[in-house]
């Protein structure tokens, strides 16, 4: 398996080739019109908002500070990984920089502001990082979500694996959307099956998006500092899996929160499939 880039695809190309089959792709110009692509760097986010603040690892960061940190990050010294803001939340201003949306990424009954009471993974994010920053572990993404990420500033490299290979990958007990172990320094002696895996490593640079399927396991590591944008997608081919996630999550907290939770995201997404028009039959 490798990944392909594609500079034209159409959305029926999409569709069949990538989001049916479940097979991740880079796009290499899918957000040609985002102003964001000749504005987002260090400089112009120190310049333009300094202050504006987010915690990371339990500690709150200023803009400033988070770009200073990512610029002297090193792979033996490197910066807190990952550094977020919620766009819509924490920077507003951001919202018409990165318009108009991925057509690709349609629809998404994310989209719906039902969603936003539930939390699952709505958001649209900026993430910023510095060499050596890494995801803290291989992982699916939670509520079985489709992930978007678009590279506006530096080069990330990804890791992912071809599905069926989720028994190889030591599934956390009680938590199976992450891993134990380390794909960046692997024990074999302790993950003895890892040594069958056959990770597939690429590189996402400036204006590019990479577009990471639902079920599949992946992480991240930054070779330069780096700022994207990415946020998640849900409609008919992942909401199977999307609801027994909601049931798996919320009877943590109880059969009776976890059934109103449940009744809850099932009128949302049917809601949202009555107003968007679905990918596939």
């Amino acid at each position: 398996m490798e990944i392909i880039r594609r500079e034209n695809i159409t959305y029926e190309e999409f569709i069949e080739q990538h989001y049916k089959p479940g097979v991740p792709i880079v796009f290499k110009n899918a957000v040609k019109d985002w102003k964001a692509k000749e504005l987002f760097t260090p400089d112009w986010f120190r310049q333009n908002y300094p202050d504006r603040t987010t915690e990371v690892k339990g500690k709150e960061y200023t803009m400033k500070q988070i770009m200073d940190m990512v610029e002297t990050s090193t792979v033996e010294n490197p910066a807190p990984y990952p550094c977020i803001y919620n766009i819509a939340d924490q920077l507003p201003e951001l919202l018409p920089l990165v318009k108009p949306d991925l057509i690709y990424s349609k629809p998404n009954w994310l989209d719906n502001k039902m969603f936003k009471i539930g939390k699952w993974g709505a958001a649209l994010e900026l993430f910023i990082g510095g060499p050596g920053g890494k995801f803290p572990y291989l992982h699916l993404d939670y509520y079985h979500l489709n992930a978007w990420i678009t590279q506006l500033y530096g080069e990330k490299r990804f890791t992912v694996f071809p599905k069926g290979q989720e028994h190889m990958l030591y599934p956390v007990p009680g938590d199976p959307w992450r891993s134990e172990l380390n794909i960046f320094e692997p024990d074999y002696e302790k993950f003895p099956l890892y040594k069958d895996a056959t990770p597939i490593q690429f590189t996402v640079g400036p204006g590019e998006t990479l577009f990471i399927p639902f079920g599949t396991w992946h992480s991240a590591y930054s070779l330069t500092p780096t700022i994207s944008v990415a946020f998640d997608t849900l409609n008919d081919k992942n909401w199977p899996e999307f609801m027994k996630d909601v049931w798996t999550f919320k009877s943590r907290d109880g059969k009776l929160k976890a059934t109103a939770m449940y009744s809850y995201a099932w009128l949302a997404t049917h809601i949202s499939n009555l107003t968007n028009k679905p990918t596939m039959k």
